[in-house]
């Protein structure tokens, strides 16, 4: 074990221990003090054979931008339960899907983690694979018969990216962001002042 691992500070490794400790309650559905207790043990000795890097924060979390997101969530939530329900009535076994991959802006691991667990939970969408090295998430998605379609998935994947880097991104994603969505804008004027000539 190096001595870089042994030196991190136990405030960071703390979110990461308690949440194992809660996984283990949830997994027994026993959250006694003596199963907690056991879990803890379990927890650090997992930490210490299993190098796991250490959830790096931003340090910044907008309120607004996280109810938005939360309403956005809930919404599409309700949509996309209704077009699979329409789907599955109407189209059944005959409907065409597909694995879209998707490249996001940031590198962070733990907006490309939420991001990929907001699209898992909404119905019609899952995520088979990440490529943590290129930010890569791919996507299994429901009724996708062309790349417009796909293109479209890609584009609503973006948005909730771009949500979550609102809410919690770095400042270094944001300057991302923004840069990504002036380029956008910049090829759009482009293509109405091409397309009014």
């Amino acid at each position: 074990m190096s001595s870089k691992r042994r030196h991190l500070s136990i405030f960071k490794e703390l979110p990461l221990l308690i949440w194992l400790v809660f996984v283990w309650g949830a997994l027994w559905q026993d959250f006694s003090l003596s199963n907690l207790a056991f879990g803890l043990v379990i927890a650090a000795v997992v930490m210490r054979i299993f190098y796991l890097p250490p959830v790096q924060l931003s340090g910044r979390f907008n309120l607004l931008y996280a109810l938005g997101f939360g309403l956005r969530f809930l919404y599409k939530l309700v949509l996309a339960s209704i077009e699979v329900f329409w789907l599955a009535v109407r189209k059944g076994p005959r409907i065409r899907n597909a694995v879209v991959a998707v490249k996001l802006r940031t590198r962070s691991d733990l907006l490309t983690t939420a991001t990929g667990h907001a699209l898992s939970l909404i119905p019609g969408s899952l995520v088979v694979d990440v490529d943590r090295s290129t930010s890569t998430l791919y996507l299994h998605c429901l009724n996708v018969a062309n790349e417009e379609q796909a293109e479209a998935i890609r584009r609503d994947v973006r948005s909730t990216e771009a949500w979550l880097i609102r809410t919690m991104g770095s400042r270094e994603d944001l300057q991302l962001l923004r840069a990504d969505e002036e380029r956008t804008n910049g090829q759009l004027d482009d293509a109405q002042q091409g397309a009014g000539a």
